[in-house]
């Protein structure tokens, strides 16, 4: 899922953020433990029982485009791809809040017993092997004439508002080129100016794409993943450049682009861990077929 699919993508560059000055809210796997005691007033779901025909699938009734309740997410088809793989049938539980609380209140509760879209180094799970591997991107205006390919490009200094999510290796770097505070009232103001501290708080994808082809911002950064679908769909013809991987803070620390994505169950599950890579390996030109169908740039798989 969009947050879980990147929960430690903000830890990565948590050094990062420390040494920047503080963002206004915790980093996305700070928000996944500090954060999630505000989503308890949420009733748990009736879980469907254990079975070994069965894949239980967590899955986020609130973080489109990768998760819908309709089924019709990224994340969701590649779930049912991996469990016909598996020869099993899948089985959504659905939760009722952002998919940063899946593992918590999903998986450890054994409600279900896989998170579909996790960082590969995620520590909270056993992961399978990676299934696609994608990063950030640089999204403009394909008519703007901003064919921005690195943070070091001095037009991001100058040009009109950028649009970030929030803790975010993006609103990091935002910081680091020194014009964080001129944009941070205008990306409050796509969230009615509900502060990320103490409480979730995302921009959403589809708002961030419109927001860029609006010309409301003259460039987004966003995990590409998130937005594929809607620059697809955008009847604004828009275009998405990577963000190198070897992006470094003007301090000279690394900030990593590029994520591993894998499944994760509960690190006494090494028997689902090791059914699921090899339901991975089947799915596999499934896997690439729905990518691709959604339009998400994929990165070469460490």
């Amino acid at each position: 899922m969009p947050l879980l699919g990147g929960l430690l993508r903000a830890a990565t560059c948590a050094a990062a953020l420390l040494a920047l000055t503080a963002l206004p809210g915790p980093s996305r796997a700070q928000e996944s433990e500090a954060q999630a005691v505000q989503s308890d007033a949420a009733k748990a779901p009736a879980a469907p029982a254990a079975d070994p025909s069965t894949l239980r699938i967590c899955a986020s009734e609130k973080q489109p485009p990768l998760s819908m309740k309709d089924g019709t997410g990224l994340e969701n088809r590649i779930a049912v791809a991996v469990a016909e793989g598996m020869g099993r049938k899948p089985v959504f539980v659905w939760l009722a809040k952002p998919a940063i609380y899946l593992v918590r209140d999903g998986l450890e509760k054994r409600l279900c017993d896989v998170v579909v879209g996790l960082d590969s180094d995620d520590p909270r799970v056993l992961t399978t092997k990676p299934y696609y591997r994608a990063g950030y991107v640089f999204l403009t205006k394909a008519d703007s004439g901003l064919d921005i390919a690195s943070w070091k490009d001095p037009r991001l200094k100058t040009i009109d508002h950028m649009v970030v999510p929030f803790g975010s290796p993006g609103e990091a770097m935002l910081k680091d080129i020194g014009r964080y505070e001129e944009d941070m009232a205008y990306l409050y103001s796509l969230v009615g100016f509900r502060a990320p501290r103490n409480q979730y708080t995302q921009i959403d994808p589809g708002r961030l794409v419109s927001e860029v082809a609006q010309g409301k911002a003259a460039v987004g950064v966003a995990f590409a993943p998130d937005i594929a679908r809607y620059v697809k769909d955008s009847a604004v013809p828009l275009r998405m450049a990577p963000v190198p991987n070897d992006t470094v803070t003007s301090d000279g620390r690394t900030m990593p682009q590029d994520f591993d994505q894998s499944m994760g169950v509960r690190k006494d599950d090494a028997a689902l861990k090791d059914a699921l890579d090899a339901g991975i390996a089947k799915a596999k030109p499934r896997i690439d077929a729905i990518l691709k169908q959604d339009g998400v740039p994929v990165a070469a798989t460490n």
